[in-house]
C-alpha cells in the first residue's frame, strides 16, 4: 500500500524547541532586541539601587522638627550612635566649663511654699586636702562636673583639685569669680567618637574690697567622647540622677583636661 506524501511528512520527527543553543544563530533583529531588553533591566536595577542608597541617607540626615515639654520648638537631625556635630560638641564644652568655673557664691533654691529664693551657697565636700580639713567645691560646679568621665576616678580627682583652688571667700560672700571664654576651637577627631578641642579664656576674681578684679589665663585641651544617656527620664527619678543626666545629655563626657601647649598645634 503506498503512502501518501503528507502522511510521509507527518511521520517525520520534530525538532524541539530551543532557547539558546551552542552554535545555533538567531537573526539579528531578535539579538538587538534582546541586548535592549537586557540593558534596560540592567539600568533601571542600577537606578534603584542608587534611588535606594540615597532615600536612606536622606532618612538619616534629615531636619525633624521637635516639640519640647515647655512648648519650644527645635530643628533636629538624626546621627549615627558615635557621631556629633561641630556646634554640639563646643556647646558641651562651653556650658559645662561656664558652669564649672563660675562662682558667686548663691544657689537658687525653694522654700517650703515652693517660692524660689537664693541663699549663700556653704559648697559640697569633695574629700580632703592633704588629709587635714575637708575641701569644699561650689554646688554649681559639684553638677556640672557629671559632664567628667568617672574612668580611673578622674571625676573624684578633678573635684579635689578644682576644690583645692576655690578660695573660701565664695563661701562666704567676700569673693566672686567669672570664667571668660574668648576661643574655642574646631574639634579634631582623634579617633571615632572621641575629640580635642581648645578653649581659651580668662578667670577674673572679685573681692568686695577690690572690685577691678584680677584675671589669670584659663587654656586647656579638652578631649570628649561620645556615650550613650537616657533622654527620657521617668518623673520619679532621684534629683541626684536628673543632675547627672543633664549634665550629659548631649552624648558626650569629658575624660581628659590638660594645659593648652601651643607647640603641639604649629
Amino acid at each position: 500500500m503506498l503512502k501518501t506524501k503528507n502522511q510521509n511528512a507527518s511521520k517525520q520527527p520534530r525538532e524541539p524547541l530551543q532557547l539558546l543553543k551552542y552554535n545555533k544563530s538567531v537573526p539579528t533583529r531578535v539579538g538587538i532586541i534582546s541586548l535592549a531588553g537586557f540593558s534596560m533591566a540592567t539600568i533601571s536595577l542600577i537606578l534603584q539601587l542608587l534611588n535606594y542608597g540615597a532615600i536612606n541617607v536622606l532618612g538619616r540626615k534629615q531636619l525633624a522638627l521637635v516639640q519640647l515639654s515647655d512648648g519650644d520648638t527645635i530643628s533636629a537631625a538624626s546621627v549615627e550612635p558615635q557621631e556629633r556635630s561641630n556646634e554640639v560638641i563646643k556647646k558641651f564644652v562651653s556650658d559645662t566649663f561656664i558652669r564649672m568655673f563660675n562662682w558667686d557664691g548663691l544657689i537658687k533654691t525653694f522654700n517650703d511654699k515652693g517660692e524660689p529664693i537664693t541663699k549663700q551657697d556653704t559648697g559640697i565636700e569633695v574629700g580632703k586636702l592633704n588629709s587635714k580639713s575637708n575641701i569644699r567645691v561650689t554646688t554649681s560646679s559639684y553638677d556640672a562636673a557629671f559632664a567628667l568621665s568617672e574612668r580611673q576616678n578622674f571625676r573624684a580627682a578633678f573635684l579635689r583639685k578644682l576644690a583645692s583652688i576655690t578660695p573660701f571667700g565664695i563661701f562666704t560672700g567676700e569673693q566672686q569669680v567669672s570664667l571668660i571664654p574668648r576661643f574655642i576651637s574646631q574639634p579634631r577627631q582623634v579617633r571615632k567618637g572621641r575629640w580635642e578641642i581648645d578653649f581659651i579664656g580668662t578667670l577674673i576674681t572679685f573681692n568686695r574690697t577690690d572690685n577691678a578684679g584680677l584675671g589669670i589665663p584659663f587654656n586647656k585641651t579638652v578631649t570628649v567622647e561620645a556615650i550613650s544617656t537616657p533622654q527620657t527620664i521617668p518623673n520619679n527619678t532621684t534629683e541626684l540622677s536628673k543632675k547627672i543626666y543633664a549634665a550629659r545629655r548631649a552624648g558626650l563626657e569629658i575624660i581628659e583636661i590638660v594645659d593648652l601647649d601651643l607647640g603641639k598645634r604649629r
